[in-house]
C-alpha cells in the first residue's frame, strides 16, 4: 500500500483554502484539488506492507504525545516545477511546534529502519497539480486564516483516474493525547 504521514486541516482553514482556490482557478489553468484531498504532509513512504505499516504508526505513536497542536499560518504560494506544468501550493510558516513534530517523527521512523522521502522540509498544502501559471501578478488573494492542526493521520494514497484518494489508516489527535478510533 501507498503511504504517508500528514497533519489533517481543521475545516475552518480547509474552508479557506477552497475559497483561495476558487480564486486562483480564475487566473491559473490546472486540475486543482478537492476540498477533501487537503493535508501537510509530514513525511510520505511510498510503498510499505503490513509490518511497516505496525511500524509507521508505532514511530506516530512515540512521537505525538510529546507534541502539541501546531500553528497554522498561511505564507504565501509557491510552486514545485515549471510555470506551465507546476504544482502550486500554499506555504504554511515555519514554527517551532510543527518543527518539534515533523523531526523526531522523521528520526523515529528512521529507527524503525523504515524509508521515507527525504527531502527537505517544506510546509505546503497543495492546490493545483499541472498548473499554468501566468506571468506578472496575481489579483489580490483571501488567505486563510490562522489554525491551529491537531490530527496527525497516516493516510493510504490510491491513485486514480481523477487523482489520489486518500484513506485513513490511524489518526493521533494532539489535543486528546490519544489515538482516535477510525471505526
Amino acid at each position: 500500500m501507498r503511504v504517508f504521514i500528514a497533519l489533517e486541516l481543521p475545516d475552518d482553514f480547509a474552508a479557506d483554502i477552497a475559497g483561495l482556490a476558487r480564486q486562483l482557478s480564475a487566473e491559473v489553468e490546472g486540475r486543482f484539488l478537492r476540498r477533501e484531498s487537503y493535508h501537510l504532509t509530514l513525511a510520505f513512504l511510498g510503498e510499505i506492507d503490513e509490518t511497516e505499516l505496525a511500524s509507521t504508526i508505532a514511530a506516530v505513536e512515540e512521537t505525538c504525545p510529546a507534541c502539541n497542536p501546531i500553528p497554522l499560518r498561511s505564507d504565501g504560494l509557491g510552486k514545485f516545477g515549471r510555470s506551465g506544468d507546476a504544482t502550486l501550493w500554499l506555504g504554511i510558516a515555519p514554527n517551532p511546534e510543527l518543527d518539534d513534530l515533523v523531526y523526531p517523527l522523521r528520526d523515529a521512523l528512521l529507527d524503525h529502519g523504515l524509508d521515507f522521502d527525504e527531502k527537505t522540509f517544506k510546509a505546503h498544502v497543495t492546490i493545483a497539480r499541472r498548473a499554468k501559471i501566468p506571468s506578472g501578478s496575481l489579483p489580490q488573494l483571501a488567505f486563510p486564516q490562522d489554525s491551529h492542526a491537531a490530527r496527525v493521520t497516516v493516510f493510504k494514497s490510491t491513485l486514480e483516474k481523477d487523482g489520489a484518494v486518500y484513506k485513513p489508516l490511524y489518526t493521533y489527535d494532539l489535543d486528546a493525547k490519544a489515538p482516535l478510533d477510525l471505526q
